[in-house]
């Protein structure tokens, strides 16, 4: 997910439902960039702590229990999700306030009404789930016509 946003140390990426934070963790260590993972749940936030101390990455990383649907996400110019596709749909008002040339990034999750930029999909021989897709959106979203389905 990183590669494909070409993640770099200059960005401020947003891991919506960041889950046990190892996203985060990963942006700051392997590409240097600020991040900050938002999760509801208290024990994924716990969890997002601790990997966070685990890696030494408290001073690039911020972890918030938070409800993504209230974010204001003007400032990230990276945002990561893993959420079912209704929640993307619910999200789209928020990540239209990113500014331009801003990536987004799904793991197996499209954006219904939003034409991604790009849909990669990884093979994975080992995961119970089998292979998963993943979706690129930059700022301003392409939104598809419905006339046009």
């Amino acid at each position: 997910m990183l590669e494909l946003a070409q993640v770099t140390k200059d960005d401020l990426l947003y891991d919506l439902g960041c889950g046990d934070g190892r996203i985060v963790v990963t942006a700051a260590k392997d590409y240097g960039c600020r991040a900050v993972g938002y999760d509801i749940a208290p024990k994924r936030i716990k969890e997002s702590l601790a990997n966070v101390e685990k890696n030494k990455v408290g001073h690039l990383v911020r972890i918030e229990q938070k409800d993504i649907f209230t974010l204001d996400l003007s400032k990230a110019n990276v945002v990561t999700l893993y959420l079912l596709p209704s929640l993307n749909v619910k999200l789209i008002p928020q990540l239209e306030k990113l500014k331009p040339g801003s990536r987004i990034v799904s793991h197996d999750f499209d954006m219904e009404g939003v034409k991604p930029d790009k849909v990669v999909t990884i093979e994975d021989e080992e995961d119970d789930y089998g292979d998963h897709t993943l979706y690129l959106w930059t700022t301003p979203l392409n939104k598809e016509d419905v006339s046009d389905q």
